[in-house]
């Protein structure tokens, strides 16, 4: 075994309760590869996982879900996710466990060729968000041609769901604040400004075909008031951070760590790596810090707007 860094929560809380520990990195057996981490991609979900206890997760809990990186070993007779690999090669990993650390062991399965056209600081945050937004535009059935509603359309999850939808030909108005519009705009949406007479703005901007779906990346009250008012059919609005409005109102829910959700996510993978290779699909990362300035980042992430994807960088 070889010695390694990492973040762990060894009580439930905020990130500036956590540990930066030194660890014993298992060596790879069959179906699985260590890889050494050049960056970390750095999420809510990081910190929302460990704030409070949850039903089947266990302290101590490592932190963080996806790297990029190169293979530094790997077991007998293993191929990864995207097919033949070899030690030194770039590659990503997604849903994994433990990805604030300097190198981790973890299954082939999860591990996919880095794509070339990205850094590592940006192809650590690709799968997470990506993976989220086209789970959105799927249960939704946003079909090309359609215009839908995006609440959060500046933000990670919001940025990439708008590549996603422009590649399908698919119209996306997007709430953001005024300051946020350029980025909305670039990506291909139609900006409107989030606060009271959102309702109005975005049915002048849908023009007579109206509003398809509705897409909640927010979880403001206001964003779904406004979809419900917008859009007839329930099962066409998707919100991942209402849990409690889908509950009351008949909407729908996706998490990462639903089995339906996950699922999905793992299946679309290949896709969203391939239309990152292609330069179809961008991440914008407006910071990287060092991996040992976590909670940091994360309270960066808390603030809102950060302006982009944060990263963490090992320093060896």
């Amino acid at each position: 075994m070889t010695l390694a860094q990492h973040w762990i929560a060894s009580s439930w809380g905020a990130p500036d309760t956590w540990e930066f520990v030194e660890h014993e990195v298992s060596p790879p057996g069959r179906g699985e590869v260590t890889i050494r981490v050049h960056a970390a991609g750095v999420n809510p979900a990081d910190a929302k996982h460990v704030a409070s206890a949850r039903s089947g997760a266990q302290l101590p809990v490592p932190i963080g879900y996806e790297v990029s990186g190169r293979i530094s070993a790997i077991g007998a007779d293993t191929r990864v996710g995207s097919g033949e690999a070899a030690v030194g090669d770039e590659v990503i990993a997604f849903r994994v466990r433990g990805g604030y650390a300097t190198e981790l062991t973890v299954p082939a399965e999860k591990v996919f060729a880095k794509p070339t056209t990205l850094s590592h600081p940006e192809a650590a945050n690709l799968l997470l968000a990506g993976t989220t937004a086209a789970e959105m535009l799927w249960v939704t059935g946003a079909a090309p041609g359609e215009t839908i509603l995006l609440h959060g359309a500046s933000g990670a999850v919001g940025v990439s769901l708008l590549q996603q939808a422009a590649l399908r030909g698919i119209r996306v108005i997007g709430t953001a604040s005024a300051e946020r519009f350029d980025v909305v705009r670039r990506f291909g949406g139609v900006p409107v400004a989030y606060g009271p007479g959102l309702t109005e703005r975005v049915r002048e901007a849908a023009g007579a075909a109206g509003v398809s779906a509705a897409l909640d990346a927010v979880g403001t009250q206001e964003a779904i008031d406004v979809s419900l008012g917008l859009v007839g059919d329930r099962s066409r609005i998707v919100t991942i951070a209402a849990s409690a409005r889908a509950d009351s109102d008949g909407i729908l829910a996706i998490a990462g760590s639903m089995p339906a959700s996950a699922r999905f996510r793992d299946g679309v993978r290949g896709e969203l790596i391939a239309l990152a290779q292609n330069g179809d699909l961008v991440v914008p990362v407006a910071r990287t810090f060092p991996l040992e300035d976590a909670p940091a980042a994360l309270s960066l992430l808390a603030g809102g707007h950060p302006g982009g994807k944060l990263a963490l960088i090992p320093s060896s």
